[in-house]
């Protein structure tokens, strides 16, 4: 079945604007492998110490902040689609499917092994039978941290100063000073500023 008919656009830029397409597009491919290119790269750059590893994170990205931490290793998509705000820290492992935009705030804190996954499939069997596919951005705001193994589902957005404790599943939003936790993750209580180290 020919989903696109009527549309004269390339899957390409049926995905920059939200929209279904087939992950067959030579500008797909094309950027994929630019981004695997430039992980790998870091990845050894930082290794062997060398100064230029943060420009190749640069490059990589849609845009870096002042003072931003990644440690390696990262996979992504595309990389050109995650934007990380001042003072942001990931540790190792992250991965980024930004077939959306992933718009990390400043001040993050990124556990080891987060995903945070934009891309998604239709539910009706035939369509995803046939490669359809499309993604919906994740927005984490200024200031939250995600503890390890978090999964982060594609449209949610977290608010700022939030917490989603290790290994929650987060299907829907979080509104800003919560503490979520849980599959699917669920906000238990605000932060409060009395809360004491854990």
């Amino acid at each position: 079945m020919d989903y696109f008919t009527d549309d004269p656009r390339s899957n390409w830029q049926r995905l920059l604007v939200g929209d279904l397409y087939i992950a067959d597009d030579p500008t797909m491919a094309e950027r994929s492998t630019r981004a695997t290119r430039l992980s790998d790269e870091y990845h050894r750059a930082y290794v062997k110490g060398r100064e230029d590893a943060g420009e190749i994170l640069a490059e990589l990205l849609g845009s870096m902040g002042r003072d931003v931490w990644v440690r390696p290793p990262l996979y992504v998509d595309y990389g050109e689609f995650i934007h990380i705000g001042d003072g942001t820290q990931i540790n190792f492992n992250l991965t980024a499917l930004d077939v959306a935009p992933i718009t990390i705030g400043r001040d993050c804190l990124i556990g080891p092994n987060v995903q945070l996954l934009t891309a998604w499939h239709p539910i009706e069997p035939q369509p995803r039978r046939d490669k359809l596919e499309s993604a919906s951005p994740i927005t984490l705001q200024d200031n939250v941290w995600l503890g390890g193994g978090v999964i982060v589902l594609p449209g949610v957005t977290i608010g700022e100063n939030s917490i989603v404790g290790a290994g929650a599943v987060v299907t829907s939003d979080i509104p800003a000073d919560s503490i979520a936790v849980g599959n699917p993750a669920r906000v238990i209580r605000s932060v409060t500023e009395g809360d004491a180290k854990r």
